[in-house]
């Protein structure tokens, strides 16, 4: 997950209302560079529209978003998704299940418990309401095997801040595909979009 996360730098979080818009959304964010798509559980399309990907869109991996249950890391796992991201953790989640989980963690608790449970990469979620940076470099003492995606009010404008942060993978956000432009099938955009944040892995540690 460690190195999966690294080299994705920015992992667009992905709300897909028609299954008919997944595979040219994908194809136009990898062809920006950005090949790490995370597909929130938050529409009926999600499910379908990750099937498609994985089936058509090559070299790109699929990540299922919002995943609140075991049912959800099942029904993603079917879809094709390679790993799995929640926005908090709980003990039903972290036990073993064949689907990678990148949980989300807001308290030094949440860390302690998936750090328990064997897990060192954690989403941590909603960044930017939660403390941002100032949070991040706190938790790098105390936890120093712990790496995070910062999720939650990241954008183009501070993005490449957190990337800095040694303890930091990648950051996930909207900014890169926006609901209005998915909507509008402007992928042209989202090409462009992508393609400067794929430029901000200069910022990323090695």
């Amino acid at each position: 997950m460690i190195d999966l996360l690294r080299r994705a730098v920015v992992v667009p979080v992905l709300t897909i209302d028609s299954a008919e818009q997944a595979v040219p959304l994908a194809r136009a964010l990898a062809l920006g560079g950005l090949t790490v798509l995370e597909v929130t559980l938050r529409t009926d399309a999600a499910l379908e529209a990750m099937t498609r990907i994985v089936g058509e869109v090559e070299g790109v991996v699929v990540a299922a978003g919002t995943v609140l249950s075991r049912r959800d890391l099942d029904r993603a796992a079917k879809a094709g998704a390679a790993f799995a991201v929640s926005p908090g953790l709980t003990r039903d989640l972290v036990e073993p299940h064949p689907l990678p989980l990148t949980p989300g963690v807001a308290t030094a608790s949440e860390i302690m418990t998936g750090l328990e449970a064997g897990l060192t990469a954690f989403k941590f979620f909603p960044a930017i309401p939660a403390g941002g940076a100032a949070v991040l470099q706190a938790w790098s003492s105390p936890f120093p095997q712990a790496r995070f995606c910062p999720t939650g009010g990241v954008h183009a404008g501070n993005a490449a801040s957190l990337l800095a942060l040694p303890n930091v993978l990648c950051v996930g956000g909207a900014w890169v595909a926006p609901k209005g432009l998915i909507d509008a099938c402007a992928w042209d955009e989202i090409t462009r979009l992508a393609t400067a944040a794929a430029a901000l892995a200069d910022s990323a540690q090695p």
